[in-house]
């Protein structure tokens, strides 16, 4: 079977369980998987650990998830756009793992290039530090953060074809390309697949190789925070 299906429903049948951890792209509501975000919320899986920059807003993005309680974790740098998000978690119901936003980028990045952990001097002498390792070089005080990997990569690009090789567009690229090596399975919906070849392979953010399965999907696109100039 190839790797193109006919609706986010079908790209994730049979990739979801109760308990698996889901890397989901995007920053804001900025290419954000929004078709298969809604698929997952469907599906009826929970108990899930969430890898994301954010958490999406109240009733759009992982906000469905959260409303849905489907989430038990996440393991995000920036949440403060959702209300029931700062609910849960207040109330404990939901467990956070913050992250420093470059942080959690290379925490990504090293779980697809198979590297285990890391050292960085971002969070030392914070909360982020304690319980982690700490090692010293050139008189510098650095702390170990291990690398992060997926049950399941959801994703958005602008492009793609048959072969699951992606374009991201402009934002839309934060996260995605790193996710898509670090999930055993990455799931990409797309604007546009267009016929295998006609992307120039020198602007192709991700190869197929990273991409197992690919849908077209229309989206809605919303924008986060909505700011007009007054009318005269």
């Amino acid at each position: 079977m190839g790797k193109v299906y006919g609706s986010a429903a079908q790209a994730l049948n049979g990739l979801y369980h109760d308990g698996m951890t889901v890397m989901s792209g995007g920053f804001g509501l900025c290419g954000i998987a929004e078709n298969l975000i809604a698929a997952l919320r469907d599906s009826g899986a929970k108990n899930l650990t969430v890898i994301s920059n954010n958490a999406g807003v109240d009733g759009f993005g992982l906000g469905q998830l959260l409303e849905t309680r489907q989430i038990k974790k996440m393991v995000s740098s920036y949440v403060g756009e959702n209300k029931e998000f700062e609910r849960q978690y207040l109330g404990g119901e939901l467990e956070l793992e913050f992250n420093p936003q470059g942080t959690l980028a290379e925490r990504i990045r090293a779980g697809g290039a198979g590297i285990p952990g890391f050292y960085t001097k971002t969070g030392v002498g914070t909360l982020i530090a304690e319980g982690k390792e700490h090692k010293d070089f050139d008189g510098e005080t650095y702390i170990m953060e291990t690398g992060l990997k997926a049950d399941l990569s959801i994703i958005k690009a602008w492009k793609g074809d048959a072969e699951g090789n992606l374009i991201f567009k402009a934002t839309a690229r934060n996260f995605s390309p790193m996710m898509a090596m670090a999930g055993k399975v990455t799931v990409a919906e797309v604007d546009e697949i267009v016929p295998t070849g006609t992307l120039d392979p020198n602007f192709i953010h991700t190869p197929g190789i990273f991409v197992q399965r690919i849908v077209e999907a229309k989206c809605e696109k919303r924008i986060e925070q909505l700011t007009v100039r007054e009318r005269a």
